[in-house]
């Protein structure tokens, strides 16, 4: 599940957030433990910890005392806006910029994304 490109804290906490955008963890819906997570893992429970708190920071999860972490009502719009925020800024604009240089046509690209996006479209 992990990899050398970031911090394993920063990994778990990607992937919670993943799992909350498509609905794999819903609205005040309990989150594995830190010390399950790390021992689901095998890493340190003091990693899992860290991406917990995270995620809290980022106000995807919360803690009930005594009870565990869940899910933060309306944290999944929430992370869907920034994603599509991120999106446009890292993908679409620049993408933009270089249709421009190369002269495209603002209909031709809106038409190409019609085409990749339309199962039923010849391509």
């Amino acid at each position: 599940m992990f990899d050398d490109r970031s911090p394993i804290y920063r990994q778990i906490a990607d992937q919670i957030k993943a799992d909350v955008l498509r609905g794999v963890l819903g609205d005040d819906e309990q989150v594995m433990s830190t010390n399950q997570y790390a021992a689901y893992y095998r890493i340190n429970p003091a990693t899992a910890a860290k991406a917990f708190q995270h995620l809290v920071d980022e106000e995807v999860i919360y803690k009930r005392r005594g009870v565990g972490m869940f899910v933060n009502p309306g944290a999944r719009q929430r992370l869907r806006e920034q994603r599509r925020e991120r999106f446009f800024a890292d993908v679409l604009e620049p993408m933009v910029a270089e249709a421009r240089d190369l002269e495209i046509p603002a209909a031709d690209l809106v038409a190409r994304i019609h085409q990749l996006t339309d199962p039923g479209a010849a391509r």
